[in-house]
């Protein structure tokens, strides 16, 4: 049997000290009410988190994949402040542990996404971590964000359309199309804006795309079509 990886200590204890030196509780209750937080904030700004980060790796390197995951969980899992989170995020993004970003790394990404269940994870997670996977592993997780864009959860499916916004003239067209055909009867507002984004964002590379999906769907909402034609 294996045994299971174990998180560094020393890394989240840096990281939930570093948090607590730098709070500002002056500043916290305003991003908290501007998040809509349940959470509590520490009233970091994310320019002092980033620095945060960089200095946490380069004092407390990780040695393998699996030591690493396990303390991205452990951060997210634990978490007090809602920056701890968004720090879990930014370990996850850091350059030194690009070489790990494999499609085994889905059910992490997929955990951050279904409980974290709001805009501020799951678009962070969306477009800087699985849009990555998917261009670099297509076949793979190709049928992964098939399969999420048809799911009861609601951030699975904004994952599933807002995936590939820095795709650019690598974008799946044919899973940008049913991500979006499968929600086309959804009045949630993340999701509409979603796809809205979504299709804005493809328009810099194919307006004329764009143009012609928004006029071959009349069910598209309002909200969605406004932003897909925003820059057309």
């Amino acid at each position: 049997m294996d045994t299971p990886a174990i998180a560094s200590a020393p890394l989240l204890a840096a990281a939930r000290g570093g948090l607590a030196e730098l709070a500002d509780p002056r500043k916290a209750p305003d991003m908290r009410r501007y998040m809509k937080s349940e959470m509590p904030f520490r009233g970091v700004p994310s320019p002092e988190r980033r620095a945060l980060v960089r200095r946490l790796v380069a004092e407390h390197p990780l040695s393998d994949v699996d030591a690493w995951r396990a303390t991205v969980l452990s951060l997210w899992r634990a978490a007090e402040y809602r920056e701890e989170r968004y720090l879990a995020i930014d370990l996850t993004g850091h350059r030194r542990y690009a070489g790990w970003q494999e499609p085994g790394l889905l059910p992490m990404y997929e955990e951050l996404i279904v409980t974290g269940a709001w805009w501020d994870y799951v678009d962070d997670v969306a477009s800087r971590r699985v849009g990555p996977l998917l261009r670099a592993y297509r076949d793979t997780v190709t049928p992964v964000l098939w399969r999420w864009a048809t799911d009861a959860d609601l951030w699975r499916r904004r994952t599933s359309i807002i995936c590939q916004l820095g795709s650019k003239e690598d974008t799946d067209t044919k899973l940008l199309t049913h991500s979006i055909e499968a929600n086309l009867g959804d009045r949630e507002f993340f999701i509409r804006k979603g796809i809205g984004w979504a299709l804005r964002q493809f328009a810099r590379t194919e307006p004329a795309w764009v143009r012609a999906f928004v006029d071959a769907h009349p069910a598209l909402s309002p909200l969605s079509r406004r932003e897909a034609t925003k820059h057309l």
